[in-house]
């Protein structure tokens, strides 16, 4: 989508213009991957309009292959505004426009399979699923377990603006089930499927091989399936359970932080790290989104990312991240020191 950034706090009603930007939980974890070395491609639809042409080329610019993306003549690119407060208070709005646009329109009939076989990950959200009734079949379609498909990512993203019913979104927990690696925040698990803590979404999601549950501003517990045998097994003895605190950041907006975490655990699961670190990557890179305005953030290099990461605890813990820090030198910078940047 296209995104409009209100120009100064206060309601929709209240704020008198907007910047525009990209947005998109699929394009941002593309574009993110992307700007740190990984090769990333992005399949979706967009309309034939303006905005179609700028989503194209900023996604280009940060890297990502969009050459299986499709141009419908017919259907409008979907836009949306939002406000600046955080999505999780009373204050955030956040206006769709997505009714009857291009990517509504997408289906499985419609999607290059060679194209999406092609990666060693797949990933998906949960907002496609919510967008029509063909886009809820094609997700079905690409998180069934079928030989020879692609590590397969999921990231929940319940977004109730999106959903006519609330009972709809139990869709969401059976594509979850599909997946290999689900990202899932405890309240949109609470709100979506009333769940309540990270032990119950665990025990209600045996099947992936990874469940991330992000706890807010607490951390994130992933749960590392032992046995892989048996799919059906709902015994939390089955799983190991990793907790990793979040980090403290000068917050500027918290929009695209759940993405950017999602790409920064993906970067690391990539390269083959061990399961904490990839948590604390994906702290870092989310770090990165909370202390920037847009949806978008550059993440830190990765030898920047390698260092903090390898922090020991009581380090990890004094760490302070504010705007401008995935710009700082790493080499100048002791490992054990706090990082602050104003």
């Amino acid at each position: 989508m296209v995104t409009f950034l209100p120009t100064r706090p206060g309601r929709l009603a209240d704020v008198p213009s907007f910047d525009r930007a990209i947005g998109g939980a699929e394009s941002n974890v593309a574009c993110t991957l992307a700007r740190t070395g990984h090769t990333a491609r992005w399949i979706s639809r967009v309309g034939t309009d303006g905005f179609g042409d700028h989503l194209l080329a900023a996604i280009a610019d940060c890297g990502v292959d969009t050459r299986h993306v499709r141009r419908d003549p017919l259907r409008p690119t979907g836009i949306y505004f939002r406000t600046a407060g955080d999505r999780a208070t009373d204050t955030h709005e956040v206006a769709y426009y997505r009714a009857g646009s291009a990517a509504s329109a997408m289906t499985a009939a419609d999607m290059d399979p060679a194209a999406i076989r092609s990666g060693r990950i797949l990933h998906l959200s949960g907002i496609t699923a919510a967008l029509s009734a063909d886009c809820l079949g094609l997700m079905r379609e690409l998180t069934a377990r079928r030989p020879g498909r692609p590590l397969l990512s999921f990231d929940v993203n319940y977004r109730p603006g999106l959903w006519r019913e609330p009972a709809q979104a139990r869709a969401l927990l059976e594509l979850a089930r599909g997946a290999d690696i689900v990202f899932v925040g405890d309240d949109e698990a609470r709100d979506a499927w009333g769940l309540h803590g990270a032990r119950a979404i665990g025990a209600a999601l045996p099947e992936p091989d990874i469940l991330v549950v992000k706890q807010g501003g607490g951390g994130a517990t992933v749960f590392q399936r032992t046995g892989k045998t048996d799919r059906r097994c709902d015994d939390a003895a089955a799983s190991t359970a990793t907790f990793v605190p979040s980090l403290n950041v000068d917050l500027v907006a918290a929009t695209g932080a759940g993405d950017a975490f999602a790409a920064g655990f993906l970067s690391a699961t990539l390269r083959g790290l061990p399961v904490r670190t990839r948590i604390r990557h994906g702290h870092l890179w989310a770090a990165a989104a909370l202390t920037v305005p847009g949806d978008l953030a550059t993440p830190p290099d990765r030898a920047h990312a390698d260092r903090l990461a390898d922090l020991d605890d009581e380090a990890w813990g004094r760490l302070h991240l504010g705007p401008g820090w995935t710009a700082a030198d790493a080499s100048g910078r002791r490992a054990d020191e706090e990082v602050r940047t104003r």
